[in-house]
């Protein structure tokens, strides 16, 4: 059969469902049956799926001639999706294909939700099209005679990829790869990618910019223009929009517009939290939604949420409020409308809710921006430039992760074993190991079959053996138990089931937050109100609270987003566009603010940094604006008021938001030594990063999910987890131990290193230092708190005071300042 019949069979097929294949699509056929690996770019909702399901089918008709009535069984096909709640989607297109092509061919889904039964089934006979998360394949990893079940297959694709990259699961994506190479040399690999600024760079991260599989790979981008169309929601009064952050649900009621002008909605939240809470206030101030309204976030049952997806596509519901657990890949074609509640802090994640709706080639997809404060509407203004111009962020893939390298040793270890030299090869070819050296491999051979040097003593840290012709292998069934259980990258505060006592689960919450709890305390969860009853087995005992009963909403640790490096620029772009005569309506509407801000102070051009400094009750305050994002402002915050206080003794307490950063202190800061001391110096960063912060304690944070991934500490048994406390009380041993005994160890060193580099952003924070030395900074003596100001001090008051203090106490501020 040649390849213009292939293509006639899967144009044949297109055909039939009314569609016409992409150029894209075609493409990546080609591509694929050439032989090729690749990376595939295109947007959301375009027919990326299908663009490699139909190849794989079709190479294994072209390679079985007699496919009809002789079948090969086996594994011949793996799709890695980040997220399980995918797997039903890819799945039922992966059928759609292979039954109506005439093959023979089966699709199972392996992964956390999957049975015993049948994995067992599994184990013994292998779909011949697999769809599984990455985690799932490192089992398959750790399983005897692994090699067979892999020999003859000849794809593997990796969906999604951008959500991979720059995550440690990315790594653990890449040293699957590295070893399916070797043991699938028929393997095709290939990454689908929606939203990503570095498309050459993922491409070289997914296939290791040094090995052969790169070299014959190919980049192909679709040509198509997916019209996204971003309506901000602007109140008709300006002087009433709140300067900062209520959670939105100041314009409750044009949402509730919008919901009833449309067929199906989503209304995406940044976090849990504001998802629980926007959910209740809808329900409560709009009763008519009940019944036809649904709440989505990944700490909600399993079962609820696959009905929440099941009942979209069925239209069965109006509105779902949601996280970012429907960004991705589910084909909502019902869906007409999307709502961003306040700012999604990055371009790429803006755009990809965008697409939810319109999810079908050639549709449009329609966004609404809510603004949570006035500020935020500048962001609105800049996501609308990027959607126009398709700006999106670059994605930095982690370099040296030696707690995965170390976790996935083990993996093989747990199976069939390893011999060091091969995989060393292996491993090298890999983007983020590519600068392994020799003596750092034989420290991790060392650390994983002694334990290092600090930690020979402890027979529990010998994990793997060696044998006599040198092979490394886990002959311990307890170690290797322990192992398979705690396969992964994500490491969190341990997590409860919520259970009505008279049983029903709900969900889970986390550990800290019910630690707060006591007996007839109530909570909101899942759209329920709820009283606590008692910690039973590590399971949250409640029972139906009375719907009078004042609750608390629950919440999550690592709730704060920071924006983006392109959000942040965009950003600062429209801000300095504020000062020229076309604005765009976000901008306009801002007019009000943007006036009392110019009598109070400035709206900075391009080539000024703004400085404010004014007194009130609370003490002398003294303003700085960046627009870095708080993650960056946090780190800035640090190093200035240390270099102040090396000036004169003096006591800060910080404040910072995306916008800015605050020192404040009972007494006034001598800002013109600041300015002739240099202050906002890029060099010793690094220096005053470690005296301003307290590092080592950051670096301890950080050492237990590294402590964890590396299988250093347990996390504990199915249902029966270790406390956290304990966990941290654990790893922090541990930490103390390397870090008086043994500095050079490499976990600890990567404590250090990810501290840096990944939380406090240390080389964006440089960029910022440097942006502003070659700004003119101005320094504006103010008499009161200005606009711009004012999100900054409440978020400060908002880490001392309770909500319902807070909001008393910023309304008399603000009554105060508009007089």
């Amino acid at each position: 059969m040649t390849r213009e019949q292939f293509y006639q069979i899967a144009e044949n097929w297109f055909h039939k469902q009314n569609w016409k294949p992409f150029q894209f699509q075609t493409q990546t056929w080609t591509a694929f049956l050439q032989g090729k690996n690749g990376l595939l770019n295109a947007p959301t909702g375009s027919g990326k799926t299908y663009a490699l399901w139909f190849p794989i089918v079709l190479n294994y008709i072209k390679e079985n001639p007699e496919y009809k009535t002789k079948h090969k069984p086996g594994l011949k096909a793996i799709w890695i999706t980040p997220l399980r709640a995918l797997s039903v989607e890819i799945k039922q297109a992966a059928e759609r294909v292979a039954t109506d092509l005439g093959t023979q061919m089966t699709v199972g889904i392996r992964s956390g939700d999957t049975t015993t039964s049948e994995r067992t089934k599994q184990k013994n006979k292998m779909p011949d099209l697999l769809i599984t998360t990455p985690e799932s394949l490192q089992l398959l990893l750790a399983t005897k005679e692994y090699a067979k079940t892999f020999a003859n297959c000849t794809a593997i694709v990796i969906d999604e990829w951008h959500e991979l990259l720059g995550t440690k699961r990315g790594v653990q994506m890449e040293l699957a790869l590295s070893r399916l190479k070797t043991i699938a040399p028929k393997m095709r690999i290939w990454g689908i990618s929606a939203t990503i600024g570095n498309l050459e760079l993922a491409q070289e991260v997914l296939l290791g910019n040094n090995s052969d599989a790169f070299k014959n790979s190919v980049l192909i981008k679709a040509n198509i223009n997916k019209k996204i169309t971003v309506k901000s929601i602007i109140p008709e009064k300006m002087e009433t929009f709140p300067w900062r952050g209520h959670m939105g649900l100041h314009l409750i009621a044009d949402v509730a517009k919008i919901i009833r002008k449309s067929k199906t909605t989503l209304i995406f939240t940044n976090t849990r939290s504001q998802c629980e809470l926007w959910f209740q206030v809808l329900l409560e101030k709009y009763p008519e939604f009940a019944g036809e309204m649904a709440m989505h976030h990944g700490s909600i049952a399993r079962e609820t949420r696959v009905w929440v997806e099941n009942a979209i596509k069925n239209e069965e519901l109006k509105v779902v409020v949601c996280t970012s657990s429907l960004d991705l890949g589910v084909d909502f074609a019902p869906v007409e409308t999307i709502i961003q509640i306040g700012g999604p802090k990055g371009v790429a994640r803006f755009l990809q809710r965008a697409g939810r709706s319109g999810h079908q080639p050639g549709k449009e997809s329609v966004i609404y921006f809510v603004a949570t404060h006035a500020m935020e509407l500048i962001e609105a203004s800049a996501l609308k430039k990027a959607a126009a111009e398709t700006i999106v962020e670059d994605r930095i893939p982690y370099l040296n992760s030696y707690d995965v390298l170390i976790q996935y040793l083990n993996t093989l270890a747990v199976s069939d074993g390893f011999f060091p030299d091969e995989i060393y090869q292996e491993v090298k070819k890999t983007f983020c190991f590519q600068n392994l050296s020799i003596e750092n491999w034989h420290w991790i051979l060392n650390f994983i079959t002694h334990g290092s040097q600090s930690l020979q003593a402890y027979d529990e840290y010998k994990k793997v053996e060696i044998d006599e012709n040198g092979l490394y292998k886990i002959n311990s069934r307890t170690i290797a138990m322990h192992h398979r259980m705690q396969i992964g990258t994500i490491v969190s505060d341990a997590n409860l089931n919520v259970k009505f006592l008279s049983g029903g689960y709900i969900g889970s919450i986390e550990e800290w937050f019910v630690s707060k709890l006591t007996r007839g305390d109530t909570f909101t969860f899942g759209g329920k109100k709820l009283e606590f009853y008692a910690i039973k087995n590590m399971n949250v005992l409640v029972r139906k609270a009375d719907a009078k009963k004042v609750s608390k909403t629950v919440s999550w640790m690592g709730g704060r987003m920071t924006l983006s490096a392109q959000m942040s620029e965009l950003l600062r772009e429209e801000l300095y566009a504020a000062n020229n005569e076309n604005l765009t309506p976000e901008l306009k509407a801002l007019k009000p603010i943007f006036d009392r801000q110019r009598r109070e102070s400035i709206v900075p051009n391009t080539n000024e940094f703004l400085i404010e400094t004014f007194k009130t009750r609370e003490g002398f305050h003294a303003i700085f604006y960046p627009f870095e994002g708080r993650f960056v402002h946090e780190a800035l915050a640090s190093i200035l008021s240390y270099r102040i206080t090396l000036l004169s003794p003096i006591s800060f307490s910080l404040a910072y938001n995306d916008y800015g950063f605050e020192l404040l202190s009972d007494q006034e800061i001598d800002m013109q030594a600041v300015f002739d001391n240099n202050l906002f110096s890029s060099e010793f960063v690094h220096h005053d990063l470690q005296k301003s912060l307290n590092a080592t304690e950051m670096a301890r944070r950080k050492f237990r999910d590294i402590a964890v991934i590396a299988g250093l500490v347990f996390t504990g048994m199915p249902g029966k987890p270790i406390k956290t406390k304990h966990l941290q009380s654990g790893s922090q041993l541990l930490f103390e131990v390397f870090r008086d005994y043994e500095p050079e160890n490499l976990l600890l060193q990567q404590a250090y290193i990810e501290t840096f580099e990944h939380q406090l952003e240390e080389g964006r924070l440089l960029q910022s230092l440097e942006r502003i030395n070659k700004q003119e900074i101005v320094w504006k003596q103010c008499e009161k708190p200005t606009p711009f100001s004012f999100p900054i001090i409440t978020d400060r008051l908002r880490e001392k005071l309770t909500s319902e203090t807070l909001a008393d106490r910023i309304a008399k501020m603000t009554a105060s300042y508009m007089k």
